[in-house]
């Protein structure tokens, strides 16, 4: 996973005032809940961290994990939040849009066809199913479609 920004993120990245989406699937990747009220307790440094730290091979993923418990200890006071960790998470499924993304697609008019889907990266696929949930206000998910060149 590279370090990488999504431009419906611009409004945002430069003083990472909110979580970005590659902080984001490390989170869902190691199974840690972060609270943006303790986000914004991180030092700027520690959020630099968190976006440049990689995720990905189990070693990587264990000591995230373990700097972000830490990290949230000791800038908070609280103990982590831990999450199930879904051992086949719908953005590495390439064959079947998720669910959430359909619905949401279908209510701005948009059909997101298999290919499509197929083509998206699995960072991509992750931000599309994250900014189509209900609890979501759901602001980027027709820019995060432009941007995939989805629509």
């Amino acid at each position: 996973m590279q370090t990488r920004f999504f431009q419906f993120e611009a409004d945002f990245v430069d003083s990472l005032r909110c979580i970005p989406m590659q902080v984001r699937l490390k989170l869902d990747t190691c199974g840690i809940k972060l609270k943006l009220p303790q986000w914004h307790r991180f030092s700027d440094q520690d959020r630099q961290t968190l976006v440049d730290l990689p995720c990905e091979t189990e070693a990587e993923v264990r000591a995230y994990c373990q700097l972000l418990q830490r990290l949230i200890l000791e800038r908070t006071g609280e103990v982590a939040t831990e999450l199930a960790i879904d051992p086949h998470p719908a953005w590495n499924d390439t064959a079947t849009v998720a669910d959430s993304v359909q619905t949401r697609a279908s209510e701005s008019s948009v059909t997101i066809t298999p290919a499509q889907w197929a083509n998206l990266s699995p960072e991509q696929r992750f931000a599309l199913i994250k900014l189509s949930r209900s609890s979501h206000e759901n602001a980027n998910f027709l820019p995060a479609l432009q941007e995939f060149q989805i629509i």
